[in-house]
Formats: C-alpha cells, sequence, structure tokens
C-alpha cells in the first residue's frame, strides 16, 4: 500500500478498515478483542461479517482468563483491557444492546451499551489549567500493545502520521489521528498542527465523504493526553451544529452553546490562540474548508447531568452517546439544551 492508498475513496478506506479488523480478530491480547467487538457492534456491515468469529473468539478467550484466574495464574494483558473484558464476561455477550439511533428536537441521540465498560481515564478529573505537560507515565498513543490496534501509519502533506481505530467508536469508520506521535505532543493545539489538520481534511475530504476531524482541548473531556484528533468517514448530513438554521450559520436560532465559525485558517488560528491566551477550554469539529470553535467551561467547574459522563466535541457538536437505554428514550430536546447551556462560559 502507498503512503495515501488507504484514503482514495470511501470504499477503499472502508474495506481496508474493516478487512484490518478481521485480521486482529486472531490476536491473543484482550485489547484487540474488544476494539473488534466495539467497532462491529457500531456498523452492522462490520458485524454481520464478523458475527460468528466473535462469539467463537468470545468464548476462547472467556474459558483460557477464567482458568488462568481459577490456578492463580499471572495474566499478561493490560489493567484496562482486563477490566473491561471481565465486564464483558459478567455481561454476556448476547446480552450487550444494540446500537440505536433516535432524533431529540435538532439533537442526535445515540444508545451505546458497550462504551459504558470505557475506562474514563483523564475524562474524569477536575482541570484547571489549558495546558500540561506530556506525561509518559499516563496512557498515550505510543504505548508497544497499541501496534496493533494502529489502521495505517505513514506521510500525509509531508507530516508523519499514524491513523489508530477508536476502541470504543461513536462516529462512523471511527479513528484517532495522531500527528508526529514520536515527538510527544500534549494536548494543546499549536499553530502547525491547526494549519496541518485544516489542510489535511481539505485533502481528504476530496475523496472521502462526510469525513471531519473532532477536537477536544484538556479540560473539554480530552481523555488521552497525548495530542490527537479523532476522525471519522462516511457520516451523512453533518452534526447539528453544522445545520443552516443556527445563527452562527446564518440562521435564526441561537445555538444554547457559543460557537463561532471560520472559513480561513488565519482567522480560526487567530480566535484559537485568543483562547489558550485566556486559558479558556474548547471543542473543535473540522469539516472541510470549515471550523466550528465552541468555546466552553473546563470539566470540573460545573456539574453535569447524571445521565452524561460529561460533553466533548460530538456532544458539543450536538450528537449526545448515552449508556443506559431508559435514558436514551427519556431524553428531551430541552434536556440536551440545558445541558450544552452549562457549559456556556462567565
Amino acid at each position: 500500500m502507498t503512503s495515501d492508498s488507504l484514503f482514495h475513496s470511501f470504499e477503499t478506506f472502508r474495506q481496508v478498515f474493516t478487512d484490518k479488523l478481521a485480521a486482529l480478530l486472531e490476536d491473543p491480547q484482550l485489547g484487540s478483542f474488544i476494539l473488534v467487538l466495539a467497532n462491529a457492534i457500531y456498523d452492522e456491515h462490520i458485524h454481520e461479517r464478523l458475527r460468528t468469529r466473535l462469539a467463537r473468539r468470545f468464548d476462547k478467550l472467556s474459558g483460557e482468563l477464567r482458568q488462568q484466574l481459577i490456578n492463580g495464574q499471572h495474566i499478561g494483558q493490560p489493567e484496562d483491557d482486563l477490566l473491561v473484558f471481565l465486564k464483558l464476561m459478567a455481561t454476556g455477550l448476547d446480552n450487550l444492546q444494540k446500537l440505536q439511533f433516535r432524533r431529540a428536537g435538532p439533537w442526535e441521540l445515540q444508545y451505546n451499551h458497550i462504551r459504558a465498560f470505557r475506562p474514563p481515564r483523564m475524562s474524569n478529573r477536575v482541570v484547571t489549567q489549558l495546558h500540561a505537560p506530556f506525561d509518559p507515565q499516563a496512557f498515550h498513543f505510543n504505548k508497544p500493545f497499541l501496534r496493533k490496534e494502529i489502521l495505517w501509519e505513514g506521510e500525509l502533506l509531508g507530516d508523519h502520521c499514524r491513523l489508530l481505530y477508536n476502541k470504543f467508536p461513536f462516529a462512523p469508520l471511527h479513528g484517532l489521528l495522531v500527528m508526529e506521535p514520536d515527538e510527544k505532543h500534549p494536548q494543546y493545539l499549536g499553530k502547525f498542527a491547526h494549519e496541518h489538520s485544516w489542510r489535511l481534511l481539505e485533502h481528504l475530504g476530496a475523496t472521502l465523504s462526510g469525513c471531519g476531524f473532532g477536537y477536544s482541548a484538556r479540560g473539554a473531556y480530552s481523555s488521552v493526553n497525548h495530542q490527537h484528533l479523532q476522525m471519522y468517514v462516511g457520516k451523512t448530513g453533518g452534526y447539528p451544529v453544522e445545520q443552516p438554521g443556527w445563527r452562527h450559520n446564518g440562521g435564526d436560532e441561537p445555538y444554547p452553546l457559543a460557537c463561532e465559525v471560520f472559513d480561513t485558517i488565519r482567522e480560526s488560528w487567530h480566535f484559537i490562540d485568543h483562547l489558550h491566551a485566556e486559558n479558556r477550554s474548547y471543542n473543535l469539529l473540522y469539516r472541510p474548508g470549515r471550523l466550528y470553535v465552541l468555546p466552553r467551561a473546563m470539566q470540573g467547574s460545573y456539574s453535569h447531568a447524571d445521565w452524561t459522563g460529561g460533553f466533548a466535541w460530538a456532544e458539543t457538536a450536538g450528537a449526545v452517546t448515552t449508556f443506559n437505554e431508559s435514558v436514551f428514550r427519556q431524553l428531551t430536546a430541552r434536556d440536551i439544551s440545558h445541558e450544552l447551556e452549562k457549559l456556556k462560559c462567565p
């Protein structure tokens, strides 16, 4: 595969995405199984192809782990993966609920049962500073056990990039894009990374339909301290924040949270740099030739509702993920708008 052949078309991207998941299912690590399962649950096409193999693999891994526990053997698996897999064993594969979607007014709602098992990492911390140095002891994308979770690695527009699968996806063909991974940049967007992200998405958007990048700054429910964007492909219709009726898009309806829209790299960077100077957190949605910037209160500075683990980039863009089916069915448009209003900066 040449350096960018993965990105030649939506069909190629989806095929490679699925084929590599199928191959990863043979890996003995629990984390590999969890990743394949979560991506299959999100995408019915992938699930249909791998359904039988997933069930067989789960039974085999469960039996091996159960025997290791009975024998008091050392279990050579990352703690996060072990805990998630034990939850899967307690739940049972057949009891995992299917992905469900619905609308609540202008908002998208997603019931994603398996994301309830996801480790919180740094997303449950109180954060007061937008910048913090890279912490090599915390979770980051250079961990050796993550090598198998890389979908693609190479050069894009002259920069070394790594695209990993999202282990618990909440968007179509969902990956984690890390630029210059070996440089160990913290989750603090610099001018070069912003400009490269803008140009890269314009480049990829020419061949990949429904492509975008999401970004959560530190304090905006980013869960990893290693600089990354969240890439998705094939989302038809865009996110609710992109709809023309909102005032920031030229319509009449005010968005519940402040939203600035930019059509140039220069103006968007000036605004982001201003947020940095004021130590204000934010979420971003990059679309080809356009950027939505949503300044917001830092996590821990307000009390979010019990039905959410906190609003990150997708939620501030209007797409809310829930882990409880009753909550999924009962949430109203007003509930979501009220939660967004909590994020307004003083």
